[in-house]
């Protein structure tokens, strides 16, 4: 097992929220699959739980996605996985599940494997128990490749070599406004080439702070951390509702990024914080993403990824244009 849920931890007086969640793209782009299993405790009440599910496709008009939200009775951390949802149930290597509401009805019977180690966003393990940053994010499985059978509307899809991750996030509150990067195989690369990046902006006592971002990058075999808090006046993270250019630092490299994708290829829904006001997140699971590496000052080197990367965007903003899911959240 990679990760725990943290939520069976939590005290009553406190507030919490959690996510595991899988990302998964047709190696041919165009095409993905988007599933979140979340837990939401506001201080001093029971914890909720709710299933969110996307299906992606660039030929079609949107996304189509739908949530549904449980009571603590149908919430479990079972000793071999990592958590349960109603029927759904995520472990090590499987994820089976459903999800049905009169929008939409979506259920998977999926198998994973990673070769790769996990990738833990915060540079130092102390950080995990510590009360900043609020937010701890975690990718246990950074570039799985997925096999089995996603069903969306009765309509079965094979799902074979599908390239993904897992994620796992907690804490007490979201960043302020954050941006989430992640992609895998790069053409003409190879397969085990990823990327995966979180940038975010976090309120210490009532200010703001700079973009602080933790990435890593993994090309020709190597893997290379980039960002952290000694490197904030090296992020550059310049964020629209459909595309983001940054650029990170890290030892012996430097990595500038954009990645982008149309309007009606991306999701919007409410996120709300355990304590305090909602935000809206935006994500597009089929995005373009192009990268420009320098290695130890030789020359840069492009990498691409067509209609299959992530851009997820958070933000108090409602103002970005793409229409909510209607669906609350906590």
């Amino acid at each position: 097992m990679r990760t725990k849920a943290r939520f069976p931890e939590v005290a009553q007086k406190a507030g919490h929220y959690e996510s595991f969640y899988l990302k998964l793209t047709d190696p041919r782009g165009g095409r993905g699959v988007w599933i979140r299993h979340t837990v939401h405790k506001r201080p001093g009440e029971p914890v909720t739980c709710a299933l969110w599910f996307v299906l992606f496709d660039h030929d079609a008009r949107g996304p189509r996605a739908t949530k549904r939200q449980f009571g603590p009775d149908q919430l479990d951390a079972p000793e071999d996985s990592y958590i349960r949802v109603a029927d759904a149930t995520l472990g090590d290597g499987r994820a089976t599940g459903s999800v049905s509401t009169d929008a939409l009805e979506g259920s998977w019977d999926l198998t994973f494997s990673d070769e790769h180690e996990p990738f833990h966003h915060l540079p130092r393990d102390f950080l995990y128990k510590a009360p900043l940053p609020k937010t701890k994010f975690l990718s246990p499985y950074p570039n799985a490749v997925y096999d089995g059978t996603v069903t969306v509307a009765g309509e079965a899809i094979a799902v074979e070599g599908w390239r993904g991750m897992v994620g796992h996030n907690w804490g007490a509150e979201h960043a302020e406004r954050w941006a989430w990067v992640q992609g895998a195989a790069f053409e003409d690369g190879t397969p085990d080439d990823y990327f995966d990046m979180a940038v975010g902006r976090i309120k210490v006592a009532g200010m703001t702070t700079p973009w602080v971002g933790n990435g890593m990058l993994r090309v020709d075999g190597a893997e290379h951390r980039l960002g952290g808090f000694e490197r904030i006046r090296s992020t550059e993270v310049s964020e629209e509702p459909t595309e983001c250019s940054f650029g990170l630092t890290g030892r012996g490299v430097r990595l500038t990024g954009r990645v982008s994708a149309p309007a009606k290829d991306f999701v919007a829904w409410i996120y709300a914080d355990p304590v305090g006001p909602e935000h809206n997140t935006l994500n597009c699971s089929i995005s373009d993403l192009e990268l420009s590496v320098e290695l130890d000052g030789r020359p840069g080197r492009k990498l691409r990824i067509a209609r299959g990367a992530t851009y997820e965007f958070g933000t108090r903003d409602p103002g970005h244009g793409i229409p909510l899911q209607p669906y609350p959240d906590g």
